[in-house]
């Protein structure tokens, strides 16, 4: 390489140093293809029969008195002694008749809003992990710094929708009140959407009156606008804890979003074959939704999925498989026949923010968008089987959700785009680089990576030889120098903060 090549590319890469992130606008996604059918319209119905016979027959354990109550007095068959219950098809399908197709949360700033159902796609910020990771820390605790950086990466990133439950879990808090100071972050960092906590009806409650203030709303304003949302995770094989009975119950009795997601893994919580574990999920999932309904009629509520397999030779979960990939697809067919909006996941079971996070994740990630997933959870930061989140890996996520971003734009065809008179101008043999219609093209013409690096080798070495996990942690650095936090009225925090005060003085040491 010459000394002034050698020079160029230098001053090139400070160029890029010095500019800010390049990202994707702000806006709501569409995918305005139609969805992928693995399953035809007779596999389906099988599914839905197997469904209905196992909720017939076999029933649903509910560990909560006043949800046995609700489900009796609705005419469900209940067995108080064993605690479970079993559905007919004709109540199901009349309470199904009262859920919607598609509705929205709004959050404090209502040009967030997250719109559910319909051809929309959103993406949300990784959920519930214990521990964190970074390439230059290493993999630590959960802590309240690291989630509130977290949270700052996802209000940066305009790809990130809303957020998830507790990015990571703030361990040096005090576990019965420490949801208070993440949904404070989440409130303050952040002027998006967020998953509330729904482990028993005071976490619930908390996230849904802590938004309400951050909306200058009451409870009844917010019940007929709904700004938050939560997953209730089925204990699969067929068991609602009271906890999360209660949390569903409380979040439905407000008006917000329920997402009823059992936890379906073949071969260990469902059967080996993935009908068998469709049928399962789909059994597990309308119990849960008829359950809102039965709170309040019209209570918003979304069909989720979480099916994939584990490695029969060790009992361990695995994630992006082929088996999950079509489980996404097959599921939100499922969805559809139910008119329900469908919420999927894309994870990895790697260890790393490493190549097998990447074709794992990404293997996921197809399943959900041709699967038409309306709220793809856990899209960005999900490492280790979920058991930690990861700076590197939120990056190269959010790299990837770029990329489907971009996949799902319409291509289009007009006298501009079909560019006839560039054809004529360059003679053949030449080139498209000075001519008119790509100079006035070419800063917007195609995707802007965030992590790939598309220099030769020598040039690229010159410039560190960086692999895209080692790209990755400065993106995020530079990230977190950029962020801007939201402005917040002052009233508006004071009363967040007098909240939480009092919250947590009533907790003390007890259940939340």
């Amino acid at each position: 390489m010459t000394a002034s090549r050698s020079r160029r590319s230098a001053d090139r890469a400070h160029s890029r140093a010095g500019a800010a992130i390049p990202q994707l606008t702000a806006k709501s996604v569409r995918n305005p293809y139609p969805p992928m059918q693995l399953l035809s319209a007779d596999q389906i119905e099988a599914i839905h029969v197997a469904s209905m016979h196992i909720l017939e027959n076999f029933g649903i354990e509910v560990m909560s008195a006043r949800a046995l109550a609700l489900f009796e007095q609705a005419g469900a068959s209940v067995d108080h002694a064993t605690q479970t219950v079993r559905l007919d098809r004709g109540l199901i399908e009349e309470q199904l008749k009262t859920t919607r197709p598609s509705y929205r949360l709004t959050p404090r700033n209502p040009a967030q809003a997250v719109h559910i159902g319909g051809d929309m796609i959103n993406f949300t910020l990784v959920a519930g992990p214990p521990n964190v990771h970074d390439f230059e820390r290493g993999r630590r605790a959960g802590n309240l710094r690291d989630y509130s950086d977290l949270v700052r990466l996802a209000q940066h990133f305009n790809c990130i929708t809303m957020l998830g439950n507790q990015v990571c879990a703030p361990v040096e808090l005090p576990a019965n009140s420490r949801h208070l100071d993440t949904y404070l972050a989440n409130l303050t960092l952040t002027d998006k959407s967020f998953h509330v906590s729904a482990i028993g009806r005071g976490r619930a409650l908390d996230g849904i009156e802590m938004m309400a203030i951050s909306r200058g709303l009451t409870l009844e304003q917010m019940a007929v606008d709904p700004g938050v949302t939560t997953i209730i995770s089925v204990n699969s094989p067929r068991r609602f804890d009271e906890m999360m009975a209660e949390g569903l119950m409380t979040m439905a009795e407000h008006g917000q979003s329920v997402a009823v997601t059992p936890f379906t893994l073949m071969g260990a919580m469902s059967p080996v074959t993935l009908a068998g574990a469709l049928a399962q999920q789909n059994a597990e999932a309308l119990f849960g939704i008829v359950l809102t309904q039965l709170v309040r009629p019209g209570a918003p509520v979304m069909y989720g999925a979480f099916t994939s397999n584990v490695d029969m030779r060790s009992g361990a979960p695995a994630f992006g498989t082929p088996e999950n990939t079509k489980a996404n697809i097959a599921s939100g067919q499922l969805a559809r026949r139910y008119s329900l909006p469908y919420r999927t996941t894309p994870g990895s079971a790697s260890n790393a923010a490493d190549a097998q996070g990447a074709y794992e994740t990404m293997m996921a990630l197809w399943g959900a968008v041709l699967g038409h997933g309306d709220l793809v959870y856990h899209a960005a930061g999900w490492q280790e089987g979920g058991l930690t989140a990861s700076f590197e890996k939120f990056i190269l996520d959010v790299e990837m959700i770029q990329h489907m971003i971009e996949f799902l734009k319409p291509i289009a065809v007009d006298e501009g785009e079909l560019a006839l008179d560039a054809l004529g101008r360059v003679p053949t043999g030449g080139h498209f680089f000075g001519d008119a219609h790509t100079l006035e093209r070419y800063s917007t013409a195609f995707y802007q990576p965030i992590v790939s690096n598309w220099q030769n080798y020598e040039a690229w070495q010159e410039a560190g030889g960086l692999d895209a996990t080692q790209r990755a942690t400065r993106v995020w650095k530079k990230a977190l120098e950029e962020y801007q936090q939201p402005v917040m009225d002052a009233s508006v925090r004071e009363e967040l903060d007098a909240y939480v005060a009092r919250r947590r003085q009533e907790i003390g040491g007890g259940d939340p």
